[in-house]
């Protein structure tokens, strides 16, 4: 059996490495390292994918979060509704530019927001809410649209594990995520669905001020060289990274279609264990895109079995250990903990197995066997 890898991108890079290969030489000879020609290709080629008007490519997802919020003009104090259960990328940026996070709980099946925890956060100073596509299955947009539309807030799509994913409204109408809020952000991190091979974001939107806006601010708030018109920060995608991302966006639905095929086989084979819940589905397959496959280990065995698995040589994750409300740069006096029930239960739970394109049955076989063997015991 090949050595199981949380994520295995020597593995996929096997299957694209003639053309990143011959993209990176390309690059090096024509010394275009900085918004060359990959570089915006790449944008156009993502626009087209996601069926929006406007990507504008980024140094990271951090950045993205963070400049799409300066691109709307919040101002200190202006509260932004997020999830307590995320990475703390998402209360970071809105910290950072002095704004005030209000983290909410999220919802026990999805692990995504709590549509009805947002409308009990929202006060005269709410400005915006931050919906994460948490482990790559899309947010209640319905929900979140309709909340935003009767109070007036913008939406921001943290998109960074979700890129892919489609969401199914009720009126029928299709969007990926990421392009259905006012704005999107993602991030390409390496071991993201859609990974470059360094640190690399963008941010979505079909809203051409916005874009306009959003395009001087990723480079020092310049529209004209040495003309500063806002302020702005460094924050580029670099056209080494852009040529890895432009070899495997052709190649982005075959490899979600093979991470969902992954997630299939290990949900079945954990059918009938008590102690264990698969993830859950909401709607069509093609609203899931398993950036993590993260399960629900009830009766307090999940740190037991963590350590087994370690044991076993089993690469697993907790997604995430410790709520954004306890984070000791977060907490706020604000917060009760009988608003974050959820959350609180979920990070005594839940732990992610191996998840990538290049899983093979063997591999599943044996990490699934091994888990139900401990549980059973």
């Amino acid at each position: 059996m090949r050595k199981i890898q949380m994520v295995d991108l020597k593995g996929q890079y096997d299957g694209i490495k003639d053309q990143v290969n011959s993209s990176f030489q390309e690059v090096i000879e024509n010394a275009a390292f900085i918004n060359g020609p990959e570089v915006q290709q790449f944008q156009k080629d993502l626009e087209e994918y996601l069926q929006v008007k406007h990507v504008i490519p980024c140094a990271n997802g951090t950045d993205a979060l963070q400049i799409a919020m300066m691109g709307l003009d919040l101002k200190p104090g202006d509260e932004v509704i997020t999830a307590d259960f995320t990475f703390a990328a998402t209360v970071e940026v809105i910290a950072l530019l002095q704004l005030t996070p209000v983290l909410v709980d999220v919802e026990p099946d999805s692990f995504n927001i709590d549509p009805e925890a947002i409308k009990k956060a929202i006060t005269p100073k709410t400005k915006a809410i931050v919906p994460v596509h948490l482990f790559g299955q899309a947010a209640n947009m319905d929900a979140i649209m309709e909340i935003a539309k009767e109070h007036n807030l913008y939406v921001i799509e943290d998109n960074a594990q979700a890129i892919g994913g489609n969401y199914h409204f009720k009126n029928g109408e299709t969007q990926k995520t990421g392009a259905i809020g006012h704005i999107g952000a993602t991030s390409f991190f390496p071991s993201k669905n859609l990974g470059c091979y360094g640190d690399g974001g963008a941010i979505f939107t079909n809203d051409d001020d916005l874009a306009h806006t959003i395009r001087g601010i990723v480079n020092h708030g310049m529209y004209e060289r040495y003309h500063h018109d806002v302020v702005g920060v460094n924050s580029r995608l670099d056209s080494l990274q852009a040529a890895v991302l432009r070899a495997k966006l052709p190649k982005l639905d075959s490899y979600n279609e093979a991470r969902r095929k992954s997630a299939n086989k290990y949900s079945e084979a954990f059918k009938g264990q008590e102690d264990i819940i698969t993830p859950v589905l909401l709607d069509k397959e093609d609203t899931h895109v398993y950036h993590q496959y993260t399960l629900k280990i009830k009766n307090g065995k999940r740190d037991a079995l963590a350590k087994h698995l370690q044991e076993k040589g089993i690469p697993f994750g907790i997604y995430y250990p410790i709520p954004l409300h306890k984070q000791k740069a977060y907490t706020d006096s604000r917060y009760n903990e009988a608003d974050f029930p959820v959350t609180n239960q979920l990070v005594q739970e839940v732990l992610s197995l191996p998840m990538h394109t290049e899983l093979d049955d063997e591999q599943i076989e044996y990490i699934t066997a091994t888990i139900k063997n401990f549980l059973d015991t």
